[in-house]
């Protein structure tokens, strides 16, 4: 791995070390009042601990270390890792060989945790291995699923290429240790053997170098193959003092042949650079001659140095740059959280390196020139990349709100969260909008004014909250109290005011913001102080419990006159699902993890070496009971208490299409959490309280009796309780989810808001239209909701009863009610049982509320919601269907009750279905057949072909049905209608009645010269030959019609010799060849229809010309030698057409060569 940087090396001074003057020889001694003499500070407790510690390893005696540990290696431990050894060496005359070696000894880091943190991603997912050698479990339950991904990480290769026996040369020289490790052949690649130095203070390593060139975030697997060498077989390295105590040791002999000899071995290295040094100690003026002494790679930190782990910090810059400018794409998102999680694992650890990566981190986020792009197009962030921001905002906060930092780093990190709160491209906390919602230091004592600058900003950006912590402190007594102490009781505090320290018990209450107050818990858990976490969110869960009953008590005293009003009001417009720093989420959480892990893991991070093969996933249990909670009660009942609260807590809906998605999106987690909890008699004891407290709890409760119009509905929340109440209280379930099932922000009548007490802020809620972004995803949980309650209820009457007035009056969208009822058919007609009548006429109930919902709008699934209607009808009997048939024109349009009602009633698949008897079908056929006339009266153009279908087999009702089309075909059909209805009756036997149809279509048709290609041409066609087939009259009857409609030459040409042929296609009924003689052209009718012919080619021939272009010449003398043929059949066609050419030469004389091709062909 390259160095990051060079080690800060303090200058050795070798002739002026305490104790010793500048003439001195090896061996002699100086005066006490030699430089640099002296002892330890005293002015500090930690100086005045420091001299104590140092004084005892001088006079400590000396020698190999015995069981129980010697007093040397303890004193030894403790200085190694406090001190730097320069403040060691500079506060003593002299240092015994032996105590600086165990000092050397006990300064390289002891722990594999730190060695694995700064090597992997996931530290809990890798697992660690005991002295011992054994590979330990991992403490994920899917590590067997992930073994492969595991194999690759750095920290379980470096493990493997330990076992292995690849770590050689291994050599310690003060405080750097070097070796060598051999990477085994691989298929591809040849065995590479890696040169490892590591630098390391205060048990902490603060450098690394390998020469295998890996790039990475983290340190590679020859370095951890190598600290885990020193920290299993410490014994096997040989360790050596700080090169500059041997190098005092020699005298001018020595040191000039260990001189020559290191160039020897290394000239073509360090041959310019030795030649170099040699120069300016050489010259009197150089620098290095200007200094006492000489640097020390392997003496150690000085005092100025920063002890603190080494972080390649360009490495996380450009893998985080790298990261975002994949999109989300390749796992990019995935890798982002992981360096999260990383920071989270580096707080509780205490290493200040988190901090640190959180703003290497920041500042890459801060530059993405993506920010930039979507401001200016307008366009919002995606969401993985919107929480990524979520969880930077919310770790910045963790940061600021350490209870240990001193006031330099929070000052030094509120200016930079305020430097990159100003940049204009800052993403905003909300998404896309501005929120105008209280700060998170109001209504707190020691915040009072911390708002003040921020409130005038225009919006409050994913920093603004951590900046505004940064004037929180810890220093509250009371605070102090609670986070310290199992025992801070006050049995005779007298005070029930809302801002009591303590309830009727004497336990600790802590009041302030509740967003604020958790996200000190999550900073406290954060940093690794799990127990004081635990018990701050024990005292903020008693307080929401004691404020809830308050509120209850409050309400009670109001309710007749709020109720008698219709009025409501929001006590928080914050809510507590789904805001910024997800309050409740962190206290089930920290409440969860307690039920997890005994008592005494709350007290240290014991060493992970320590049982780890004996890891297990321990599932959440009812542990014993914290000091302030009430007998019988657990950390687990306290977590599922505290997710009830503050799902069940009224709030508003947020603006914004992000902030309103979160809101959903946090609520489905919690409850997923939730879910993974296995409920026992305890616990159902706490849903019943809390159902009943949300039942009766007015404006503080979601499913209060009177809620605000743009309240977050509880449909999923409410979904959740009575799957959960359903076994154990049948009637608390209905009741919270039948008052769950209101969507009050699609209602026209709702409450107002209520502004008369001062405790209401519904004041606050910004006067708009509401505009839901969420509105699609909030009415399907409505109706998965109301489907639960279907599928609950059955074999139940009255319960399905409540159930289906509950839908029909709560749920305004036709799909969703089509859901319903296809749910409840499905759940009715199970294979393996009888169908469930009472829910399937539930379902026909819903199925018809869908139909008159949709009648008059315009629905794509309409045909399927009428087809399913049937289908469902058909399962409850002939009265169903014989019902929908009789109200018909509430529900269907007259073309859907004729095509789909009608049609699949009269069906064979329905009578074998319904197992009717004849008197049954003909009943049933009536309803139908009547249906069809009722439909061909209201929609002749639709239905009339229809109607005659479903009237085969009933004369009268033909015969009817017929009537009315006659009635209608002057007024209200279309020829195309006529004529397919006319083609019908000559199919089933009625060439008259044909006949007639067809003579009243031609006259709704109109065919202009040029519409040759007209669909209607073939219908024309098909009633000049059965007229021809029917006789003369019927011929000459149809000829004037057609004369009247058709102006098209070559379809008038198509008739006319359609009409003096004998064909095959002129045969008449029944297959019955005609014996009518052909007809004369010089006699009427035909005499009509051929002068309308050679009419219509002499006016479609001038059209044509008017616009003709020469690329339709050859195409328009065709056109005139069919004119001529229609001209010839005239017994003085020859003359006619003559004539009519030479008009044409005369009156388009100026188209020279349309004329000579008219010429050439005619004369």
């Amino acid at each position: 791995m390259a160095e990051r940087r060079q080690l800060s090396l303090y200058v050795k001074c070798l002739c002026c070390r305490p104790g010793y003057g500048s003439g001195c020889r090896l061996g002699q001694q100086a005066g006490d009042t030699g430089p640099g003499s002296g002892t330890f500070c005293a002015d500090t407790s930690s100086s005045r601990a420091a001299a104590a510690a140092a004084a005892a390893l001088v006079l400590l005696p000396l020698g190999r270390t015995q069981s129980p540990e010697s007093l040397l290696d303890i004193a030894a431990r403790k200085v190694a890792e406090k001190w730097p050894f320069q403040w060691v060496e500079e506060r003593f005359e002299r240092i015994p060989e032996p105590v600086q070696r165990r000092i050397v000894y006990w300064s390289f880091p002891r722990s594999e945790r730190e060695i694995c943190m700064y090597s992997s991603f996931n530290t809990d997912a890798v697992g660690f291995t005991a002295p011992g050698g054994a590979a330990a479990s991992t403490a994920s339950g899917g590590a067997v699923d992930a073994a492969a991904d595991e194999s690759r990480l750095p920290f379980r290769r470096g493990i493997a290429l330990l076992d292995d026996g690849c770590v050689d040369n291994v050599l310690q020289v003060g405080f750097h240790l070097s070796g060598t490790v051999t990477e085994p052949a691989m298929q591809s690649e040849p065995e590479t053997v890696c040169n490892v130095a590591i630098s390391f203070d205060r048990c902490k390593i603060t450098s690394v170098t390998c020469s295998c060139g890996n790039k990475d975030i983290f340190y590679c697997a020859h370095v951890v193959a190598l600290s885990l060498y020193r920290i299993r077989k410490p014994d096997q390295v040989r360790l050596h003092l700080p090169i500059s105590e041997t190098l005092f040791q020699m005298n001018r002999d020595q040191l000039q042949k260990f001189v020559q000899y290191l160039i020897t071995v290394h000239h073509t290295e360090v041959l310019p650079t030795a030649q170099k040094l040699a120069d300016e100690i050489l010259s009197q003026n150089s620098e290095i001659s200007q200094v006492h002494g000489a640097p020390d790679p392997t003496a150690g930190a000085s005092i100025d140095d920063e002890n603190c782990w080494h972080l390649d910090e360009e490495q996380v810059q450009e893998q985080v740059k790298l990261f975002l400018s994949q999109g989300g794409y390749h796992g990019s998102g995935k890798q982002l959280n992981l360096l999260f999680a990383k920071v989270r694992e580096m707080l509780k650890m205490k290493d200040s390196n988190g901090a640190r990566m959180l703003t290497l981190i920041t500042d890459q986020f801060m530059a993405d020139p993506r920010l930039s792009l979507w401001r200016r197009q307008g366009t919002a962030m995606t969401d993985k990349y919107r929480q990524l921001w979520d969880e930077l905002g919310v770790l910045w906060m963790c940061i600021v709100l350490n209870p240990h930092c001193k006031l330099e780093q929070k000052t030094n990190w509120l200016k930079q969260l305020k430097k990159w709160n100003c940049v204009d491209v800052c993403p905003w906390e909300d998404g896309n909008h501005g929120n105008e919602l209280p700060s998170l230091t109001s209504a707190l004592p020691q915040g009072a004014n911390a708002n003040q600058d921020s409130s005038n900003r225009p919006h409050r950006t994913v920093f603004t909250r951590a900046i505004e912590a940064c004037d929180l402190h810890w220093q509250d007594s009371h605070l102090l109290h609670i986070i310290s102490s199992d025992l801070y009781i006050n049995y005779c505090y007298d005070d029930d005011t809302e801002s009591s320290l303590f309830d009727s018990h004497g336990w600790p209450l802590w009041h302030e913001h509740v967003p604020t107050a958790c996200a000190r818990v999550d900073a406290l858990r954060s940093h690794g102080y799990s127990r004081e976490a635990l018990r701050l969110a024990v005292a903020i869960v008693n307080t929401l419990r004691r404020q809830q009953q308050k509120q209850l008590e409050m309400f009670q005293a109001q309710k007749k006159e709020l109720l008698y009003r219709g009025i409501t009001s929001i006590t928080n417009l914050e809510g507590w699902v789904g805001h910024p720093l997800d309050p409740i989420g962190t206290l089930f959480s920290s409440l969860m993890e307690a039920c997890k892990v005994d008592d005494e893991s709350f007290h240290g991070f014991s060493d992970i070496t320590e049982n780890t093969g004996q890891r297990k996933s321990l599932e959440y249990q009812h542990l014993p009971t914290h000091k302030f909670l009430e007998e019988g009660e657990s950390y687990l009942m306290l977590a599922v208490e505290v997710a009830l609260i503050g799902l069940g807590q009224q709030r508003i809906m947020p603006d914004g299409l992000y902030a309103q998605e979160k809101v959903c999106r946090n609520e489905e987690q919690l409850i997923s959490k939730l879910q993974e909890i296995e409920l026992d008699d305890t616990l159902v004891k706490i849903f019943r309280k809390q159902a009943v407290f949300l039942l009766e709890a007015g404006p503080y409760s979601g499913l209060g009796e009177v809620i605000h119009q743009e309240s977050v509905p509880m449909h999923t929340f409410a979904k959740y309780l009575f799957i959960s109440l359903l076994p154990h209280d049948a009637e608390l379930a209905y009741k919270i989810t039948l008052r769950a099932m209101r969507l009050l922000v699609l209602e026209s009548t709702v409450p107002s808001g209520d502004t008369s007490h001062p405790h209401h802020v519904a004041s606050m809620v910004p006067n708009r239209y509401p505009r839901w972004f969420n509105l699609s995803h909030i009415e399907s949980q409505q109706c998965e909701l109301a489907s639960t309650m279907l599928s609950a209820a059955k074999g139940d009457v009255q319960r399905l009863e409540t159930v289906l007035q509950s839908i029909q009056k709560n749920i305004h969208s036709s799909s969703h009610i089509f859901k319903l009822a296809q749910d409840a058919f499905k759940i009715a007609t199970l294979v393996d049982s009888l169908p469930d009548i009472t829910l399937l006429k539930a379902s026909l109930e819903l199925g018809l509320q869908v139909m008159r919902m949709t009648l008059s709008t315009q629905n794509w699934r309409r045909r399927e919601m009428v087809r399913w209607l049937v289908t469902c009808a058909t399962e409850l009997g002939v009265y169903a269907l014989d019902s929908i048939m009789q109200n018909w024109f509430t529900l269907l349009t007259p073309i859907e009750a004729t095509s789909i009602v009608a049609t699949t009633v009269m069906s064979n698949s329905t009578i074998v279905h319904l197992h009717l008897d004849c008197h049954q079908q003909e009943k049933l056929a009536n309803s139908a057949r009547t249906l069809a006339l009722q439909c061909a009266m209201k929609d002749p153009q639709n239905c009339a072909l229809s109607a005659l279908t479903l009237c085969e087999k009933d004369h009268i009702a033909f015969e009817t049905a017929y009537q009315i089309i006659l009635d209608a075909a002057t007024t209200s059909m279309s020829y195309s209608q006529l004529f397919t209805i006319a083609r019908y009756m000559e199919h089933h036997g009625y060439p008259m009645r044909a006949y007639k149809l067809a003579t009243l279509a031609m006259t709704h048709l109109n065919l202009s010269y040029n519409q040759d290609t007209h669909p209607a041409i073939n219908d024309v066609l098909w009633a000049c030959a059965l007229s021809h087939s029917l006789g003369k009259n019927e011929l000459a009857a149809i000829i004037p019609l057609v004369v009247k409609s058709v102006k098209c030459a070559t379809v008038l040409s198509d008739i006319l010799r359609r009409c003096t042929l004998t064909t095959p296609g002129l045969v008449g009924l029944h297959g019955r060849r005609n014996s009518v003689k052909l007809m004369s052209l010089d006699k009427a009718p035909l005499r009509q229809l051929l002068d309308a012919t050679i009419g219509a080619y002499i006016n479609t021939t001038h059209s044509r010309l008017t616009h003709i272009s020469p690329r339709h010449y050859n195409e328009f003398i065709e056109f005139l030698s069919k004119a001529r043929e229609t001209f010839l059949m005239s017994h003085d066609g020859q003359i006619q057409f003559t004539h009519f050419i030479d008009n044409l030469k005369q009156i388009y004389k100026g188209k020279k060569k349309l004329m000579m091709l008219v010429r050439e062909r005619f004369g």
